[in-house]
C-alpha cells in the first residue's frame, strides 16, 4: 500500500510539473518572440542620420571653443553646414565598416585602436577638409589639428561605436505598446533609451535644426552659396531640455489621455515660446544671448517673434515623429545580441542556444 501511494504521488507530481511547463510555454514563446524581434540593428538610414547630426555637433563644439579661445565671446557661437553634415554621415558610415574589421586584429587590439583606426580617421578628415576648400592647393594640417583628430579617433573607436552596438530597433511594434512596456515593472532584457541619452539626442538635433535654418537664411537673404550655418553651444542646453519636456507632454497627452495632434499643438507652442523667452532673458544678463529679433515685427523684447510661428509648428510636429522613432530604440547590456561587426542580425545565436 505504501509503495502504491508513493507511486501515485510521483505520478501526480509529474503531471503537475508538465502542466506548469505547458502553461509557461506560451509565455516563454512570447518573450522569445519579443526578444527575436528586438534583435535588429539600427536601420542604415537611422545610422546615417545619427552620424550626420553627431558630426555637426562636433563641428559646432570645436569651432565655438576656438572662438572662445580667440575672442572670449560668451555667446559661444559655432559653425557647420548641410554639406559637412552629409560628408560626416558618409565618412562615418565608412568608418563603421573600418571598425568592423577589428576582428582581423585579434590579439593585437593596440595596433587597431591606436594605429590603424586613427590613421584612417585622420586621413578621411584631411580629405574632407581639402574637398571643402575647393582649391587646387593642398590644405596643410597643423600639429594641433592632428592631435585633435587623434583624440576624436580614440573617442569614436572606444566610445561611440561601442555605444551604438548596444542599441536595438523594434521595426514593427506599435508605439503605444512600446510606451506601456516601458512603464511596467517587469521589463524585458532590453530597455528604452536612458533620459540623458534622449537629452543628448535632442540637443544635437537642435544644433542640426539651427544650422540648417541659418544656412538656408544665408542662402536666401545673403546669397551665400557656401550654405554656412551657425548656432550656439547654449542652444544645446535649450533645445535638449525643451524637447525633453515636450516629449514627456507628448507621451502623457497622446498615449495617456488620447489627445489628437491639433489639440496638443497649442500646448507645445506655448511652452516653446515660454522656454525660448526665459532662456533668452537669462542669457542676456550675461551678454550670452546669440539671437535678437528686435528688427522683426511681432517681437517681444527681441527674444521671441510670431514670424517664427510656422517654423515652431513644423518642428513641434516633427518632434512627435522623433519621439516615436526613439520609442523603438532599445538599450541592451549585451552588444553581441546585434552583430556590430558584420552589420547583420545575429539570429543564429538564439537558434543555437535553443
Amino acid at each position: 500500500m505504501a509503495s502504491r501511494w508513493r507511486e501515485g504521488h510521483r505520478i501526480r507530481s509529474r503531471e503537475h510539473a508538465v502542466s506548469l511547463k505547458t502553461a509557461a510555454a506560451p509565455r516563454q514563446q512570447e518573450q522569445s518572440g519579443d526578444a527575436g524581434e528586438s534583435l535588429r540593428e539600427l536601420p542604415r538610414w537611422m545610422r546615417l542620420y545619427l552620424y550626420g547630426m553627431h558630426g555637426v555637433t562636433l563641428d559646432v563644439l570645436l569651432s565655438s571653443l576656438q572662438g572662445v579661445l580667440t575672442n572670449r565671446d560668451p555667446k559661444l557661437v559655432g559653425f557647420s553646414s548641410p554639406y559637412l553634415c552629409i560628408m560626416h554621415a558618409l565618412t562615418h558610415f565608412a568608418l563603421e565598416k573600418i571598425y568592423s574589421q577589428k576582428k582581423c586584429f585579434r590579439g593585437r587590439p593596440v595596433v587597431f585602436y591606436l594605429v590603424f583606426y586613427p590613421s584612417v580617421y585622420i586621413g578621411l578628415q584631411i580629405l574632407i577638409g581639402n574637398i571643402n576648400t575647393l582649391t587646387e592647393q593642398v590644405r596643410l594640417v597643423s600639429g594641433t589639428q592632428l592631435v585633435v583628430h587623434y583624440i576624436l579617433a580614440l573617442y569614436f573607436s572606444q566610445v561611440f561605436h561601442g555605444g551604438l552596438a548596444h542599441l536595438q530597433y523594434h521595426p514593427t511594434s506599435r508605439c503605444a505598446d512600446l510606451w506601456r512596456s516601458l512603464g511596467g515593472l517587469d521589463h524585458p532584457p532590453s530597455r528604452g533609451l536612458p533620459s540623458f541619452v534622449r537629452f543628448l539626442f535632442f540637443g544635437m538635433h537642435g544644433f542640426l535644426d539651427e544650422v540648417l535654418f541659418t544656412s538656408l537664411f544665408n542662402l536666401v537673404e545673403k546669397s551665400d552659396g557656401t550654405l554656412g550655418g551657425h548656432t550656439s553651444l547654449w542652444s544645446f542646453l535649450m533645445y535638449g531640455s525643451c524637447s525633453f519636456v515636450v516629449e514627456k507632454l507628448y507621451f502623457h497627452l497622446h498615449f495617456g489621455r488620447g489627445w489628437g495632434t491639433w489639440r496638443r499643438l497649442p500646448i507645445y507652442i506655448c511652452f516653446i515660446y515660454t522656454w525660448e523667452f526665459c532662456w533668452g532673458l537669462m542669457l542676456r544678463q550675461f551678454d550670452a544671448c546669440s539671437w535678437d529679433y528686435s528688427h522683426y515685427s511681432y517681437n517681444f523684447m527681441g527674444l521671441i517673434t510670431l514670424l517664427y510661428l510656422p517654423g515652431w509648428v513644423i518642428l513641434s510636429l516633427y518632434q512627435d515623429v522623433l519621439s516615436n522613432v526613439l520609442l523603438r530604440i532599445r538599450c541592451t547590456e549585451d552588444p553581441d545580441c546585434v552583430s556590430g561587426e558584420n552589420g547583420e542580425v545575429n539570429g543564429q545565436l538564439e537558434s543555437k542556444k535553443e
